[in-house]
């Protein structure tokens, strides 16, 4: 057996097990010895205690001992100085008692110290009249440097807000100004009363006589608001009336101002504002200008007049008005008119929305009789020949011309690649024509007569895998192809062909159909057919795939041999089996879930003249029609169906799951849609979680790390929180609870959390990558 093997079959618990023995989280028990000791310590103990003994319990006399080592005198010494006889805390000394007269004097004493320690400090016992007051400075006119002065202008919009606001203040103050007026008029009288009251004079700060006209008691308004009304007071407890004061004898003096005794001034005081006796007949200044105030050029109108370019601007302004504003001007149209005229005139987007035609699609599904649509992924080693045997496919079904094939085959002549010249048709982008490999899923299509099938040729390349598994994911059965070549399908099996078995297994696709490629290379050998053929089997077998849905085929990617024609070398006249399009006849497409939610992941995101935001990819589950509304997780944005082309490029009005489709979206920003995304139903949305638990097959050892999710186009970086349990690959049942490791081909329960979240729900199917290689793939619980 090989190392890595047997690295790979290590039981890392029963070797740590062996080395350090079993791990237990129960407490140690004392060996027959210790527990002798314990035994006769504690009688010594309790021995030597005497009267004391029970302040202590048993348990505490024990874990001294086992503390010490059985230290009889320690653990004596322990217990009394702990539990027996602990040491009393020194009680605080109470601070000495002054008598009242020394603590005023003292406070006297250090006020005094105090005020005679800042005495010639200019900031301290400053006199109120030394004091300023700082006032800000008269506002400028004029609004920034170079300004007029004027306000901003204002927009079309902003202009049409103000004039309706200004409007409705008018009439909602028009409307106060009508009810005041009711009301004043239900308070009007004839009697002679009212009128008396009304000349009535006030007291208090009102006391000036109310000259009211004579004519109110003949039913005229008064000049005056009438007093307000004051609520009646029963005449048994009306206070009394108040005189009314002469205007003079209302009048209260003010009060002397008592100015406050003034300190001594500093000698640095002195130095700077003079000597006392100035300061005293001075009068004190309560506005300070600001330095550049002073200065006998300021001029605070300097800013008040327009600058030359305001002067400029105004006269183009004017210039430049139209003869329609005039005009209106001089029908004397006001300025809101005029700039809702404007606001009209303007050109706003207003197409509505697609509306759904509500058709039933499923209905209208089972009507068609067209043909049965299916996917399958190309896959294999890198260097299998995948590109170049579906070229050939494609050229030997008419789908590509032999001109384009010789068009294609002078551009690779160029470069020195001639061979490439098949696979050129399905790798169009310029790295892969230059590096000679497939770096992303191409797509094509053929028929047959009762088939529609779509090509999905993956790549082979290591580097490539999260592409290959974007692959796998649209596809319902898969080619694997295999170079029969000397050396090249035993280098293979090592590398990409083991790997892309077992993802596109745990991808869900239970159909396989294997071509031996390059196979005339070694003269059609049945021998080198029959080995290929058995150890692929046994591996495909052990991977999970049954036997019934594996089938072999020999090929010449590059002559076209048993691609659609039987070959007609006899070499290999001892194959009778069916050729490779047949053998995709025969195969049958996997359940379409029809009647579950809209799910749909994006494979590509473009700009197209229908629409400026285009999506393509394959419909999961559920179906759509034009005009649906449509919900892009994990944006959680919504969208509409403008139009859609289904797997032909055809217009249709309606597409179910399987089709791969071309959806024209409307309503939806383009940052809000990315490859990788969910488009589902808005009524049953998928959910977005960043916390996941998954039922897992390991390609390699698991256990709690970094890993990156890949779900299709989706790709997330999270990581492997625990392990919950080991798994029976056949029923299911829990084997062992919280495993450290799990060892490759072990079926086991993770939880793991992203950093991010991303749509994902129950019963789809993940892949967990790690360094550049696949560590396991299952299915979400």
């Amino acid at each position: 057996m090989a190392r890595h093997q047997a690295i790979r079959n290590l039981d890392y618990e029963a070797e740590l097990e062996d080395e350090y023995g079993p791990f237990s989280d129960e407490e140690e028990e004392l060996s027959p010895e210790d527990q002798v000791r314990m035994t006769e310590g504690t009688a010594q103990v309790l021995e030597a205690l005497g009267v004391e003994a029970h302040k202590v319990t048993k348990e505490q006399i024990e874990d001294s001992l086992y503390y010490y080592f059985f230290d009889v005198d320690k653990t004596i010494t322990y217990l009394i100085s702990k539990y027996i006889d602990p040491p009393k805390k020194p009680a605080k000394a109470a601070p000495p008692k002054v008598a009242p007269k020394q603590d005023a004097a003292i406070a006297s004493a250090s006020r005094e110290s105090f005020a005679h320690l800042f005495r010639d400090l200019p900031w301290g016992n400053i006199p109120p009249e030394r004091q300023a007051v700082l006032i800000p400075p008269p506002q400028l006119p004029g609004g920034l440097l170079g300004g007029s002065g004027v306000p901003p202008k204002m927009s079309k919009l902003q202009q049409l807000a103000a004039a309706r606001k200004k409007k409705a203040e008018e009439q909602k103050n028009a409307s106060e100004d009508v009810e005041q007026t009711q009301v004043k008029m239900t308070e009007l009288t004839v009697n002679d009363n009212q009128a008396s009251k009304e000349n009535r004079p006030l007291a208090g700060l009102f006391s000036k006589r109310v000259k009211t006209s004579e004519t109110t008691a003949q039913g005229r308004i008064p000049l005056t608001m009438a007093e307000p009304t004051r609520p009646e007071v029963p005449q048994a407890q009306a206070p009394e009336a108040t005189p009314s004061l002469p205007e003079e004898e209302a009048q209260i003096e003010p009060e002397p101002v008592v100015a406050p005794p003034k300190a001594e001034p500093s000698a640095f005081a002195s130095t700077l504002f003079g000597p006392l006796s100035d300061s005293l007949n001075r009068k004190p200044r309560e506005v300070f200008t600001l330095p550049y105030m002073a200065i006998s050029s300021y001029s605070p109108d300097a800013f008040g007049k327009p600058s030359p370019d305001d002067v400029v601007l105004a006269a183009q302004a004017k210039a430049g008005k139209k003869s329609a504003n005039a005009q209106q001007n001089k029908k004397g149209s006001s300025s809101a008119d005029g700039v809702t005229n404007q606001v009209n005139q303007l050109k706003i987007d207003d197409t509505p929305l697609p509306k759904s035609r509500n058709l039933n699609v499923l209905s209208e599904f089972e009507k068609t009789k067209g043909k049965k649509t299916a996917s399958f992924v190309v896959v294999g080693h890198v260097d299998a020949g995948k590109s170049t045997m579906m070229g050939r496919l494609l050229l030997d079904l008419n789908v590509v011309d032999q001109r384009t094939v010789d068009k294609l085959r002078k551009e690779a002549e160029k470069i020195g690649k001639t061979s490439f010249a098949l696979a050129w048709v399905l790798d169009q982008r310029h790295e892969e024509r230059s590096r000679g490999v497939t770096i992303d899923i191409a797509t094509n299509r053929f028929e047959t007569d009762t088939t529609s099938f779509t090509i999905l040729d993956a790549p082979g390349h290591r580097d490539f895998i999260p592409n290959m598994i974007a692959g796998a994911s649209q596809a319902d059965f898969a080619i694997l192809v295999i170079d029969a070549s000397t050396g090249a399908f035993e280098s293979g099996l090592k590398g990409q062909t083991r790997e892309h078995s077992l993802l596109i297994r745990s991808m869900g696709v239970s159909r396989i159909i294997v071509a031996v490629n390059k196979l005339d290379t070694v003269n059609w050998s049945q021998e080198r057919f029959d080995e290929i053929k058995h150890q692929v089997a046994g591996f495909l077998t052990a991977t999970g795939f049954q036997s019934k849905n594996i089938a072999f085929v020999p090929v010449s990617g590059l002559h076209g041999d048993n691609l659609v024609r039987k070959t007609t070398d006899p070499a290999a006249s001892w194959y009778t089996g069916n050729t490779l399009v047949e053998e995709l006849e025969a195969s049958e497409p996997s359940a379409r879930a029809l009647a579950k939610p809209l799910r749909m992941t994006i494979s590509e995101v473009m700009r197209t003249p229908q629409s400026p935001i285009s999506i393509t990819g394959r419909i999961d589950a559920g179906s759509l029609q034009m005009g649906d509304a449509l919900l892009v997780q994990p944006s959680g944005e919504k969208a509409y169906v403008k139009s859609l082309q289904v797997d032909d490029g055809e217009p249709a009005d309606w597409a179910v799951a399987g089709q791969n489709v071309i959806l024209h979206l409307s309503n939806i920003d383009a940052i809000h849609v990315r490859v990788g995304d969910i488009v589902c139903d808005p009524a049953k949305p998928i959910q977005c979680v960043d916390t996941f638990t998954l039922k897992a097959l390991a390609f390699d050892i698991l256990m709690p790390m970094q890993v990156d999710v890949h779900r299709g186009r989706l790709h997330a970086a999270g990581k492997i929180e625990a392990i919950d349990a080991i798994l029976d690959k056949v029923t299911g049942k829990v084997i062992k609870k919280k495993p450290m490791i799990v060892k490759p081909g072990t079926v086991s329960r993770v939880r793991v959390t992203l950093h991010s979240k991303v749509p994902l729900e129950a019963g789809q199917r993940v892949v967990l990558r790690s360094g550049g290689q696949t560590v396991a793939a299952g299915l979400l619980e």
